[in-house]
């Protein structure tokens, strides 16, 4: 079967797949409880047990508890969805959505803005 990409699940195991990024590791119970809205314990062993099926999640048994894993790693995950986020809200251009990610923000520090001429500056030197 063909592993499901992140960006194409439902959002509610979306949801379940961005706590067990963000944490790492969780089991039902951590992922219940980092949950905004009420959902069952049972509700969210079923879609554990739906995107391990979809080869999204793995899990290790530790005493007698499931904990689960990504088996994507989170840096691959992430610019698969920025390219996918880029491509249908920027029209295919980094540029348009790296100036909307500026504009969000308040005020850039002096790190941030080095940093981001630093990356500028490479892209140029590698004609990107």
């Amino acid at each position: 079967m063909e592993k499901t990409r992140i960006e194409d699940l439902p959002w509610r195991e979306r949801q379940i797949v961005e706590v067990i990024y963000r944490l790492g590791e969780a089991t039902a119970a951590q992922i219940q409880s980092e949950l905004t809205e009420e959902i069952s314990n049972s509700a969210i062993r079923a879609m554990l047990a739906r995107l391990e099926d979809k080869g999204v999640l793995t899990h290790r048994e530790e005493a007698q508890r499931y904990i689960y894993q990504a088996i994507e790693q989170k840096e691959v995950v992430a610019d698969s969805a920025l390219k996918k986020l880029v491509g249908v809200f920027f029209d295919n251009s980094p540029a348009s959505a790296a100036s909307a990610l500026l504009g969000m923000a308040d005020k850039l520090s002096t790190k941030d803005i080095d940093q981001l001429q630093a990356l500028i500056d490479k892209a140029r030197k590698e004609g990107r």
